[in-house]
């Protein structure tokens, strides 16, 4: 089951990477396993997820250690605290959700601790719902700027959550807004940004999330199946 789901979304992935114009290899998915079970997570690596994203960090450890063979590529896509940072710095692939300045201080201090350099996406609260974590558009350029003092972070791209809604349409300006703020930063010429990514789309919406410029997309429910409410209490974006 898990095999067949990754395969059909790659298809539509494909359809939406020719929809726009797009080289579908340029549009990595992002596998979200948060409260599934690791032999539900191995079987999605050996179908080709190589990139798994998880919320929580006790259970992206736990996991992390059961799977050690399998050379997954780590993502978190939670709310990070910045006193969780240091049981990840040393071997995550990406961190998509920063968005306090503290937060990118403790990951440079970690980071550099471990003598690496850790690739972190900016998260922005485009819908502007109080419920969502992120920093505002018009604070994301600023946010930018601050983390110019620190060498161990590099800022990767940006990270939105779109609105939850029937139609995926609804989603597209708040994508939009993304790519135009990529946009923006990108112009800025700062020695530690990249801007190469915009984590963006998720399983209802993802499609429209690929033909506004999304580089990745983080999909659960459609590979996994319907989520369990995690026992634990990290919060999530």
């Amino acid at each position: 089951m898990i095999s067949e789901s990754i395969d059909a979304i790659r298809r539509r992935m494909t359809l939406a990477c020719r929809r726009a114009g797009r080289d579908p290899s340029d549009v990595t998915l992002v596998a979200v396993a948060k409260t599934f079970p690791v032999e539900a997570v191995r079987e999605a690596v050996r179908a080709g997820a190589a990139d798994i994203g998880e919320n929580y960090v006790q259970e992206l450890i736990g996991k992390r250690q059961q799977l050690a063979e399998a050379g997954v590529r780590w993502h978190f896509i939670g709310h990070l605290q910045s006193n969780k940072v240091k049981y990840i710095a040393d071997w995550i692939h990406m961190i998509h959700a920063v968005d306090a300045e503290p937060l990118v201080r403790e990951i440079d201090r970690r980071a550099a601790k471990a003598r690496r350099t850790i690739d972190c996406l900016i998260e922005v609260n485009t819908t502007g719902e109080q419920s969502k974590f992120g920093v505002a558009p018009d604070d994301a350029v600023s946010l930018v700027k601050c983390c110019e003092a620190f060498g161990n972070v590099s800022i990767a791209g940006l990270m939105t959550i779109g609105p939850f809604l029937p139609d995926p349409e609804g989603s597209r300006p708040m994508f939009r807004r993304l790519c135009e703020l990529k946009g923006e930063i990108a112009a800025l010429g700062q020695a530690n940004v990249t801007m190469r990514h915009l984590s963006m789309g998720m399983t209802g919406d993802f499609e429209v999330a690929i033909e506004e410029g999304s580089t990745l997309v983080r999909v659960g429910t459609a590979i996994f199946g319907s989520r369990k409410k995690p026992e634990h209490q990290e919060r999530t974006p």
